[in-house]
Formats: structure tokens, C-alpha cells, sequence
């Protein structure tokens, strides 16, 4: 008997052993051909936007960086898609970028792509050396002004300008300057107060917010960069926080005139006889712009990017496009269409889903909803505000109804009062 633990281990240990390799060959397979699938569509066209950030750089933009690249006569090919840990690539960019260099068959290569730990920041890398100064170029986009709070779209197009103009490493060294830590001869002096003032008289304590601030990131980005493989800086922007101001006001307006402008720019640029649903692309901008310059709230500037999807469906001309999501607009567009009973109710519907709220269905979870402000003043559901006060609980976002025609016909306005 005493024995057989001995003899359980020897098999438990074999069966690990034969599982690991097992395992790893699929997370192997299964990554390249994510890395495949990319590299493909790469050379169509050499900007690859995931669908999970079709909302933030939408076709129109997409074909916009694809001019922008097609004119700096480089080999800047752009990946931009979600990584988290566990997916395809483990959340690493870097492995992103290897693999994806690796099935394109050209020796030279610019490859921007998204950041595995601050999903709104941007990495570059360059093949066969940093000609270009790519990685520097990239990674100032998170410490200029005019990027540090800008979409994904907006930080991609400066990024490939930075590249272009060849001089990245003097650009991010300014952009980073007052990030540099004290001088020796300030530790020294330092040192020598607190020596003889005791540690209550740190010459650090007086510091105001926004230098703790930038002491702090640049400390989390310190470490971070040890991780990382190749001794990358990670950028530390404001965008670190994006997650957690995805709701923000302000920046969800800065991101719907940004897309409101480039739907106008796109209608423009449409040739007629090639887009036969061009007249509903146009009443979508004029209602994206009707709701904008009276939007009251994240509700409203939701409806906003629906308006702009809408637009951007008809343009497509693909046949029966998604809206956005349905429980959230501000997940992005939804991937499939789900049955969904509400509660306290018999009848169901079916409305449009990202991956996540499709997710939590099939699992009997309540999804994550966008909020609104109900009569009463309590925040509900948004489709819980009665449908004659509320454009986006008539419509869904787009899942149900046309929030197109119904701004049109003065339904939003009516709403206002």
C-alpha cells in the first residue's frame, strides 16, 4: 500500500507531461493562425482594425490611414486589436508583432501596433533595424499634447506621421523631458535638508498633485518597461485610465464630433453611382449632427456614434448590417444578434450583441447596460425610460428601429422639452 501514492504520482506526473505539449501546441496553432488571418488582410489593405474597435476608427478613417501611409512611400503597416492575456498572442504585443512579421513575406516592415497593458496606446517596431526611429516615433504619441487625450484613430494618423518624418527619438526625448527625474546635485541637496530637518522636511512633500502624478506614472511605467521583452518603455499617458473613463463626457463628445466629421468627410468622398444607399448615409450625418449639438449626456452622445454607424452601414452597402450593441453603443458594434426577455416580461427580443453582452446571455448574467435618467429622476436602464421621451429606448441603438428617421422627423427635438 505504501507504494501507491508513489505510483500515482509517476502517473499523474506522465499525463501532465503528455497534456503540456499537447496544450501548447494548440495556444501555438491557434496563434498563428490569428497571425494569418491578420497578415492576409494586411495585403489588401495596410491598416487591420479588429471589429472591436470598428466604432473607434471606422472604415472611413481606416481608409483615410491607409491614404496617409500610401503617400509616405514606407512599409508602415498598422494592427490595431484588442490583446488581453490568454487571447491568441497572450496579450503581447510583441508576440503580436512577431508573428505577424513573420507571415508577411516582405523583408522590410513598420509594423504599429496596440499595446497589450493600456489598450489606448500605441507600439511600434521596425524591421531589419530602427531606420526609421519607429519605436521612439510610437511611443511619444502617449506624451504629446495634441495625442495625449486623442482617439485611436487620431493617435495611429499622428504616429504614422511621426514615422514618416524620421525623427522620433528628438521628438519623444522634448515630449518626455519633464518626466526626468532631480539632478545629482539636487539629491545631494536634498539629502543634506532632510539630514538636518528630520523627515518631516523631505524637500518632495510641497510637490502639487499634477508632479505626483507624472512622478507616479513615470515610476509605473519604470517598472512595466522591466517586464517588457526588448527593454521597452511603456507609454503612460492619460489614456492609461481609459477603462475607467469610458463614460467621461467629455471625452465621449471629443470622440463624437471626431466621428461625426469623418462620416461628413466619407459622404463627401462617396461616388454616387458606386453607393446606392448614399441618401440614408447623408440623413444619417445631418441626424448625428442634430443630436450632437444637442446631446445632454452620455445617452445622447451614444446615439450619436449609432447615428455615425448608420451612416457608415450605408456606405458599406453590405447586406443587413449590426448597429452598435444593443445593451451598451459604447462596446462597439455588436458581432451576432440574441434573444433577450426583459424582466419582469413574457415577450422577447431580438437585438444586437457584442461578444461580451452575447457572453453573459448564454451564461445567465445581466449584461453591462448603459444608464439613463428615468422620469422619476432615478437612473435606469435606458430602455427603460418610455420610448415617447427617449430616441435611443424607441430604437435600441439601431437593434430594433431606425434611430436615423425617427431625429429626422423631430422626435429627439420633441423629446428635449
Amino acid at each position: 500500500m505504501s507504494s501507491d501514492p508513489k505510483r500515482m504520482a509517476v502517473v499523474l506526473a506522465a499525463a501532465l507531461l503528455a497534456v503540456v505539449p499537447a496544450a501548447s501546441a494548440r495556444a501555438s496553432d491557434h496563434r498563428q493562425s490569428a497571425g494569418a488571418h491578420i497578415a492576409s488582410a494586411l495585403r489588401g489593405s495596410p491598416v487591420y482594425v479588429d471589429p472591436a474597435y470598428g466604432t473607434a476608427v471606422p472604415p472611413s478613417r481606416q481608409r483615410r490611414l491607409a491614404a496617409e501611409i500610401k503617400r509616405t512611400r514606407l512599409p508602415i503597416k498598422v494592427v490595431l486589436t484588442p490583446l488581453t492575456k490568454g487571447d491568441a498572442f497572450d496579450g503581447e504585443s510583441d508576440v503580436l508583432a512577431d508573428v505577424v512579421h513573420d507571415r508577411l513575406p516582405q523583408r522590410e516592415l513598420i509594423l504599429i501596433t496596440t499595446d497589450g497593458d493600456f489598450p489606448d496606446t500605441l507600439n511600434g517596431y521596425e524591421w531589419p533595424s530602427d531606420t526609421h526611429q519607429t519605436e521612439d516615433a510610437v511611443r511619444a504619441t502617449a506624451f504629446l499634447d495634441e495625442t495625449r487625450e486623442a482617439g485611436l484613430a487620431d493617435m495611429t494618423a499622428k504616429a504614422v506621421r511621426l514615422v514618416a518624418e524620421g525623427d522620433g527619438t528628438k521628438v519623444y526625448e522634448e515630449a518626455t523631458k519633464d518626466l526626468d527625474g532631480p539632478s545629482p546635485e539636487a539629491d545631494a541637496a536634498g539629502a543634506t535638508k532632510s539630514a538636518s530637518h528630520g523627515p518631516r522636511s523631505w524637500p518632495w512633500l510641497p510637490i502639487g498633485g499634477a508632479a505626483l502624478t507624472v512622478l507616479a506614472l513615470a515610476l509605473v511605467g519604470g517598472r512595466l518597461a522591466a517586464r517588457r521583452r526588448r527593454s521597452r518603455t511603456a507609454a503612460v499617458p492619460e489614456l492609461v485610465f481609459a477603462t475607467a473613463r469610458a463614460a467621461d463626457e467629455t471625452e465621449l463628445r471629443r470622440r463624437a464630433e471626431t466621428e461625426v466629421l469623418a462620416l461628413g468627410e466619407a459622404t463627401r468622398e462617396a461616388p454616387v453611382e458606386r453607393t446606392p444607399a448614399l441618401q440614408r448615409a447623408l440623413d444619417a450625418y445631418t441626424a448625428a449632427g442634430t443630436v450632437l449639438d444637442a446631446a445632454r449626456g452620455v445617452p445622447d452622445l451614444a446615439g450619436v456614434l449609432a447615428l455615425v454607424a448608420e451612416g457608415e452601414n450605408a456606405l458599406s452597402g453590405a447586406a443587413a448590417p449590426l448597429p452598435l450593441c444593443f445593451f451598451n453603443p459604447l462596446h462597439g458594434r455588436a458581432t451576432t444578434r440574441a434573444t433577450w426577455r426583459p424582466l419582469g416580461r413574457r415577450d422577447r427580443l431580438r437585438v444586437a450583441t457584442c461578444p461580451d453582452c452575447a457572453s453573459a446571455l448564454a451564461r445567465h448574467r445581466p449584461p453591462e447596460v448603459l444608464t439613463d435618467t428615468g422620469p422619476d429622476g432615478r437612473t435606469v436602464p435606458y430602455f427603460e425610460v418610455p420610448a415617447r421621451r427617449s430616441v435611443w429606448a424607441a430604437t435600441g441603438y439601431g437593434s430594433y428601429g431606425s434611430p436615423t428617421e425617427q431625429v429626422n422627423r423631430g422626435d429627439f427635438t420633441r423629446s428635449l422639452s
